[in-house]
């Protein structure tokens, strides 16, 4: 019994792992490393932000709050993930 559970466990992390996996894109630099880069539409997202500040639409300050809210959103949308694959290794 515990070893099954051990092993739901473990598949349950792995699932959450690929999900992660799934979501980010990791390209290898030659000086910089091991380096990842946010999924398309977020380029699109901080491309548009940041042509939007070039084109003095919005200036740069405000840019750079709008897109740090959107870092952190991001990273919230991680952390929930993450608590949810803790919580499934509960049950």
């Amino acid at each position: 019994m515990a070893e099954k559970k051990a092993r739901q466990r473990a598949s349950q992390a792995e699932a959450v792992e690929k999900i992660r996996e799934g979501e980010t894109f990791v390209i290898n630099l030659p000086v910089l490393g091991r380096t990842e880069i946010p999924r398309p539409e977020q380029l699109a997202y901080y491309g548009g932000l940041a042509a939007l500040a070039a084109l003095e639409l919005i200036d740069w300050p405000v840019a750079l709050v709008i897109a740090a809210g959107h870092v952190l959103a991001s990273n919230h949308h991680n952390r929930l993930l993450e608590e949810f694959g803790e919580a499934m290794e509960e049950v």
